[in-house]
């Protein structure tokens, strides 16, 4: 006798996760009657920190839900802007975000960074600084350790930093971390950094930033016009995106039970 089976149907958004021959209609599983609809969701491909819902026969279900075959089950995106698990936006970025990892640190989102990390310590600094790990490693978003993640769309970091923005929403208060250890900025006067500026920089120049951690000194010089451009982008995006819903944490991008 066949298993009995259900029909999968996949929003536009969560297409990249399926393998090519499955995109565009509806997929046909097994239904075993012990599997979780979100394991055999993440089976076919999409984590399931980019399901946003999911609809078995027109009404919603979690992800433990367990299927018995005939259903007819829709998996919905995650909505935009995604709330903030909690109520501010912090996030760990895996060895291949390193130039988003500048690129939120310039608008002053709390980012943390090591090109020396493993999936398991990066795990780890999330879940312990109750952090959002950005990765556009599908396997590292589906390992169940993970309490809050997000994958990353894009090749390049403007396309990245875009998806980021537009799903979470920060407000950007550039010009207030730096760019390099993410630490604090805090603004300084020229007596105090004179020793380590140029001479051009130091006749040019009389506003000026130190990192609180690691002391690298900032100020808006020549190259300020590309970053400028970066901030507002930046401002464009999230106001067009909206406000996010700060501080309930209902668990937005969160790893579901499955």
């Amino acid at each position: 006798m066949e298993a009995p089976e259900l029909t999968v149907g996949f929003a536009p958004e969560l297409q990249l996760f399926l393998p090519t021959r499955l995109r565009g209609g509806q997929v046909t599983v097994a239904a075993d009657g012990t599997s979780t609809i979100g394991h055999l969701v993440e089976s076919l491909g999409p984590p399931l920190t980019e399901v946003g819902g999911i609809l078995a026969d027109g009404r919603p279900v979690t992800p433990s839900f367990r299927p018995h075959g005939g259903e007819s089950v829709s998996v919905l995106p995650v909505h935009r802007p995604q709330e903030l698990p909690y109520g501010a936006a912090r996030f760990v970025l895996d060895v291949h975000l390193g130039t988003l990892a500048r690129r939120l640190r310039l608008l002053g989102v709390d980012t943390r960074y090591g090109n020396d990390m493993n999936d398991d310590a990066l795990i780890a600094q999330a879940n312990r600084e109750e952090r959002i790990l950005l990765t556009q490693d599908r396997g590292l978003l589906k390992r169940r350790l993970l309490g809050h993640g997000a994958f990353v769309r894009g090749s390049r970091p403007d396309a990245q930093l875009h998806d980021v923005l537009d799903r979470f929403a920060p407000v950007p208060r550039p010009w207030t971390r730096c760019v390099v250890c993410n630490g604090c900025l805090i603004a300084v006067g020229k007596q105090e950094v004179e020793p380590v500026l140029m001479p051009g920089t130091r006749r040019t120049y009389d506003a000026y930033h130190r990192c609180r951690d690691c002391g690298r000194v900032y100020w808006h010089g020549a190259h300020s016009r590309r970053l400028d451009a970066i901030v507002d982008e930046a401002r464009r995006i999230v106001g067009r995106s909206g406000t996010p819903a700060e501080g309930t944490g209902n668990g937005a991008a969160r790893r579901p039970a499955s």
